[in-house]
């Protein structure tokens, strides 16, 4: 978590940090007291990989949305998507389950990882995601969760979810 406020604040990025109890999915978040969020939008973030496992995709989208993976792999262009293991997640952004989010992007330093943003992500003005630990959030605008995703370097494109 440390190294992630640390580039925060090196690349000039607003947030505030939001500690909470653990929480390993979008129904463990849900549980916990909205006031602390403000407002923001609570990303639900996927690690897929495609049917090869040469692909590996971060997807980012609104809490509230089902994946539909065919619709994902379309948009991708890829073949069949699936989650990747703990082990790939482990590989590729150096985090465990339950943890997933873009700011693990941070250990992806080959740029292997593609991120898929939600485009009804654009609309938001607060985003919350973990940074790299489930027991906080981050909350940032849009704009500075996309400007964190530039200066790692790894492509991304918008899909509809």
């Amino acid at each position: 978590m440390e190294e992630v406020l640390k580039k925060l604040e090196e690349l000039d990025i607003h947030y505030e940090l939001v500690n909470h109890k653990p929480v390993f999915t979008i129904e463990d978040m849900n549980h916990l007291d909205k006031e602390i969020f403000k407002g923001a939008e609570i990303c639900k973030n996927l690690f897929l990989r495609d049917q090869k496992g040469k692909r590996h995709f971060l997807v980012v989208l609104c809490s509230e949305k089902k994946a539909d993976m065919a619709n994902i792999q379309e948009q991708a262009l890829s073949t069949r998507l699936s989650f990747a293991s703990s082990e790939r997640l482990m590989k590729y952004l150096k985090l465990e389950a339950g943890h997933v989010s873009p700011m693990g992007l941070i250990h992806d330093e080959n740029y292997q990882v593609e991120v898929l943003i939600d485009e009804d992500l654009k609309n938001k003005k607060l985003l919350a995601v973990h940074p790299n630990t489930n027991e906080a959030s981050i909350l940032i605008s849009y704009e500075d969760l996309i400007k964190f995703i530039q200066a790692m370097g790894n492509e991304y494109a918008f899909i509809k979810i």
